[in-house]
């Protein structure tokens, strides 16, 4: 699949690249997808919820009235849970939400996220540039040269490089990550995908495994 390649201005440059189409063009495999993205939402839960249950509610174990003739029904503690300030029946308890998949489904699931980008066409090709200090200011006017200023975006580097993150870093619908650190749940909640040049051979060697 060919994909011009454009500047920081917005403007074709002339050049073309090749995407692999064993990465942009395959048919999308959505249960992988679900998968990878579930996996993703799950690590992301702390899972340090706590209900106290009976043996660890403050309060007397004392029977608090007769076993018989009071005409209710029989209780012992109050911190039985059938009383206001008693114990939590079933409730949760610390625990990890994370699971695992194998390397072969989240690769697949990865490749259907670019897949799906790409029919879309929503992937844009941009060459490589870099900013002499932090700048947010030149970083927004790279978003509206490539009609992204109000869309959700996410560029992905061949390299770190620090000047551009922190450039983007104040932006709430930018992202800016490494071919590295790439996730299916990342690239399917942006809108657009800004591949920069030297992105496209790690992306490329990472997924055609």
């Amino acid at each position: 699949m060919e994909v011009k390649v454009l500047d920081i201005n917005g403007k074709e440059t002339g050049r073309k690249v090749n995407l692999d189409d064993t990465v942009f063009a395959i048919e999308p495999n959505k249960h992988a997808v679900y998968l990878d993205v579930k996996q993703y939402l799950a690590n992301q839960r702390q899972g340090t919820h706590k209900a106290k249950e009976r043996a660890e509610v403050a309060g007397s174990t004392r029977k608090i009235k007769k076993q018989k003739g009071t005409g209710t029904a029989r209780a012992g503690s109050k911190k039985s849970p059938l009383f206001k300030g008693g114990g939590t029946v079933f409730g949760p308890r610390p625990r990890s939400y994370s699971f695992k998949l194998n390397k072969n489904l989240k690769r697949l699931a990865r490749k259907s996220a670019f897949s799906i980008k790409a029919l879309e066409s929503n992937i844009l090709v941009v060459e490589d540039f870099t900013f002499d200090a932090p700048n947010t200011k030149k970083f927004i006017n790279v978003l509206s040269s490539l009609g992204l200023e109000n869309k959700k975006s996410l560029f992905i580097l061949g390299d770190t490089n620090k000047n551009v993150y922190l450039s983007s870093r104040n932006l709430k619908t930018t992202s800016v990550v490494t071919s590295s650190e790439l996730s299916t749940y990342a690239i399917l909640n942006a809108k657009s995908l800004v591949l920069l040049e030297g992105s496209i051979e790690a992306i490329e060697a990472n997924l055609s495994k």
